[in-house]
């Protein structure tokens, strides 16, 4: 039987090395085409891939396992669990995966996109830009088709010539910046603060005007600290948490 393959994952040692491991299958499992086996390679395989122990292979996949992404079974193998739900938590752990993993495993939708100004609460991320490309989706939990978060994105022009939409369909736009356009992306800050739902957002989400929400900004940046890419990020209050994981080492 053939098993999937996922992606690699450069590993940064100042953090745990099962997290990261963990969070970028995570993205894999949840970035895959329908067609793609459900079967996970072996312990050993996966550790060789990701070039980690096989103990903390372990610990990654018991951590998707939990969350009830995958399934073990003795002598059978591991296999991705194809209805699972998707992206309930919103977990941060420092890493790009991490973000990537995040904004995975959703039916995507690209409403709009464009160029026009910097908008003006933004212009403190792209002082040397007068114009940025723009890019609204809404996302929608796979299975029940009920939308959960809308997102803008806000990209430098030189690095937007380079996105083909119907990647940011199928990705999140960190993964498309990062594997496809190749961006050299060096960190991503994030505010998450609680909201009531404005008409738009309610609308969209297609929850009661002044509904809790979770308004997530996360900017994307490189070596040089330059912004890349600003998300704003509007998710159901009734679908997601927010938690935040500190490495005390």
């Amino acid at each position: 039987m053939t098993s999937f393959a996922p992606d690699s994952i450069v590993l940064n040692r100042k953090l745990p090395l099962w997290y990261q491991v963990s969070q970028s299958l995570r993205a894999s499992i949840l970035g895959r085409s329908p067609q793609d086996p459900l079967r996970l390679p072996t312990e050993e395989q996966l550790a060789g891939h990701y070039g980690v122990s096989v103990l903390t292979m372990r610990q990654a996949l018991k951590e998707l396992e939990e969350e009830g992404l995958i399934t073990r079974h003795r002598r059978r193998g591991t296999f991705i669990e194809p209805h699972a739900r998707r992206g309930a938590p919103v977990r941060l752990l420092g890493s790009v995966d991490a973000i990537v993993a995040q904004q995975s495993g959703m039916t995507t939708e690209l409403l709009e996109h464009g160029r026009g100004p910097v908008p003006a609460g933004l212009a403190e991320h792209f002082p040397d830009l007068a114009e940025v490309a723009t890019y609204h989706r809404l996302r929608s939990d796979e299975k029940t088709g009920e939308p959960t978060n809308h997102a803008r994105n806000y990209v430098r022009p030189a690095l937007a010539d380079r996105i083909d939409l119907q990647d940011l369909v199928r990705w999140p736009m960190t993964k498309v910046l990062r594997d496809v356009v190749g961006a050299d992306i060096s960190r991503i800050t994030d505010t998450v603060t609680a909201r009531l739902a404005d008409p738009e957002t309610a609308r969209l989400l297609e929850v009661p005007l002044l509904s809790p929400i979770l308004h997530y900004t996360g900017v994307t940046y490189d070596a040089q600290g330059r912004a890349l890419d600003v998300a704003v990020i509007h998710y159901r209050g009734d679908c997601f948490s927010f938690t935040v994981t500190l490495d005390a080492t």
